[in-house]
């Protein structure tokens, strides 16, 4: 069987791809920040002194890790419609990734934050920190900084997991390919197409976090540039300055 490749049949849908590929990237943003915020609350909750928020948490957590993505988005899309309250697909869609999202990064960050040596905490506080700078430098940013790879990961999925969506009709990528292919009939053509630009902003998104890491984590390039200078470590000060040998960052 010999089949021929007929790419440029698809050279006048290219702004219908680039929306697509806008949309899912928009998807994936807002879901990133808000299902973040969601999370970061959820891993302070459980971890908490209030025995009824951390089993509310909990149960959130474990419904939503244990139910599929794509019956989660029936119930926002479909559900509630029946009940009478309806909202366009992408904010279906958006709703949907955050709070599923949010469960994922919220057990990532909770399962970083345990991760901290209680003795760290207990330095800290005999340096005077305040307790807003203990758990802001001694526990949030180490425990991120060691899931960060996790978070990353976790949000590159629900990116490629945003396809699910074009089953509510959403104009993002996967549903503009459906289209396409309804009208082109070059199937094969145009989920390699679609393939591709999924693979183009798997890699952006990674860029993007990868920079934001940089940003964020100073920590990392103080040792690093500790560990070039003569392998002395950093000492940490009362103010919550790192020290290294030659400057203070």
């Amino acid at each position: 069987m010999h089949y021929t490749f007929n790419f440029p049949g698809l050279a006048p849908y290219w702004k219908m791809f680039l929306d697509g590929a806008l949309t899912t990237l928009e998807l994936t943003l807002a879901s990133t920040v808000f299902g973040l915020i969601l999370g970061i609350l959820c891993a302070i909750g459980r971890r908490g002194s209030r025995p009824w928020l951390s089993a509310l948490c909990g149960v959130y957590i474990e419904t939503v890790r244990n139910t599929p993505f794509l019956v989660q988005i029936f119930i926002f899309y479909f559900g509630l419609s029946s009940l009478g309250y309806t909202m366009p697909a992408e904010w279906a869609a958006v709703i949907t990734m955050v709070i599923n999202v949010g469960a994922y990064s919220g057990e990532i960050i909770r399962a970083g934050m345990d991760a901290v040596p209680p003795g760290q905490i207990e330095a800290a506080e005999c340096l005077g920190l305040s307790r807003v700078r203990i758990y802001w430098h001694v526990v949030m940013l180490p425990a991120f900084e060691k899931v960060y790879p996790s978070i990353t990961s976790q949000f590159v999925l629900m990116m490629l997991m945003s396809s699910v969506t074009s089953q509510i009709s959403a104009e993002e990528l996967t549903g503009v390919a459906n289209n396409v292919q309804s009208i082109t009939f070059l199937s094969l053509e145009t989920y390699i197409v679609v393939a591709f630009l999924y693979l183009c902003l798997a890699v952006l998104l990674k860029a993007l976090f990868w920079l934001g890491g940089v940003i964020l984590f100073r920590r990392r390039r103080i040792v690093a540039r500790a560990a070039r200078a003569g392998g002395a470590r950093p000492r940490l000060e009362s103010s919550g300055r790192t020290v290294i040998p030659g400057g203070t960052a």
